[in-house]
């Protein structure tokens, strides 16, 4: 019976040593995920936007930037141009059309299709400015000025070609800066929503600044890279260099 009683006792100790034991490593394990989580919080890697904190890691830093308003309005809507192609870009986001690259007759996808260089005519559009208007007539006149028509205008195609929006924007835009420098709001100035950028040689592409900002002051890239049109972190992230920095029309 003693003899009963004795590994009785001694499994019950075993049993609530055991439990201890569990609780010990099941603390540790959330004390070392609870760190993790920190330590990804506090290097703020910057694709997830991630706010920095102060040295007490209790207030969230944002950088603030400036918003410049340039006084031009073309389609007289009390509307600056520049926050016009923005909202315009915003607009073909929300549509969500889907990415095909496809000749059209009359030049215009639907709606609902497009490539990158459709956020940008239609993100001018929303200011009042006709694009492929302006490149038809432009081409005509200086066709050796555009890459892409090799002497032979086709304006169902032409306006829709990232190395001739290219072409046209160097002729009519104002350059900007493509040095982006996280935190430092007197560069990121220079940064403002309704600006167009294009990227090359390689995987050459064109998109819209963005009117949001990550915490850092980095503005955000709207475009059209598939399956559709997408707001995200691409001044940063696409694959080839930032070839240029355009804000259309010129300031006067």
């Amino acid at each position: 019976m003693n003899k009963i009683k004795l590994l009785t006792t001694y499994e019950t100790r075993i049993a609530k040593e055991g439990k201890t034991w569990l609780w010990v490593v099941k603390s540790l394990l959330l004390i070392a995920a609870a760190a993790l989580l920190l330590g990804l919080f506090q290097r703020r890697y910057h694709y997830f936007n991630l706010p920095r904190l102060d040295p007490q890691g209790l207030v969230e830093q944002r950088c603030v930037v400036e918003k410049v308003v340039l006084d031009s309005d073309k389609d007289g809507d009390g509307i600056y141009d520049l926050d016009d192609i923005v909202q315009g870009a915003r607009k073909d986001l929300e549509a969500r059309p889907l990415y095909k690259d496809a000749y059209y007759a009359g030049g215009y996808p639907p709606e609902n299709e497009g490539v990158c260089t459709d956020v940008i005519w239609r993100a001018l559009q929303n200011a009042g400015y006709d694009l492929k208007r302006m490149m038809d007539r432009d081409i005509q006149a200086h066709p050796d000025d555009y890459p892409r028509v090799a002497g032979t205008p086709e304006p169902n195609i032409d306006f829709r070609r990232v190395p001739n929006q290219e072409a046209f924007f160097k002729k009519y835009a104002e350059q900007l800066t493509t040095e982006i420098k996280p935190w430092d709001a007197e560069n990121l100035k220079q940064w403002q929503g309704g600006d167009i950028v294009v990227f090359g040689p390689s995987n050459d592409h064109v998109g819209v600044v963005s009117d949001k900002r990550r915490a850092d002051g980095v503005p955000f890239l709207i475009h059209n890279a598939g399956p559709s049109t997408r707001e995200d972190n691409g001044l940063l992230s696409w694959p080839s260099p930032l070839k240029y920095h355009f804000r259309y029309p010129k300031a006067n």
